[in-house]
């Protein structure tokens, strides 16, 4: 049975709501999800630069709390 990792891409828009994208991963496959518009893609190269790309462009979420 293949390992199964997640995490998560967050950004915050100019309202101050949280936008969060999930990746999981198992075996070379990402899935990638979207918690505020349920959102659905699957990825195997660069899942973290395509989940920010969704929340930039679906929901105009920019802000990094990283950052």
């Amino acid at each position: 049975m293949p390992s199964i990792l997640t995490s998560k891409v967050s950004r915050w828009d100019q309202h101050g709501r949280e936008h969060v994208v999930h990746v999981r991963k198992s075996g070379v496959t990402r899935q990638l999800t979207c918690d505020t518009c349920g959102w659905r893609r699957s990825a195997q190269f660069l899942p973290w630069l395509k989940a920010e790309e969704h929340l930039t462009e679906t929901h105009q979420a920019t802000v990094d709390p990283t950052a």
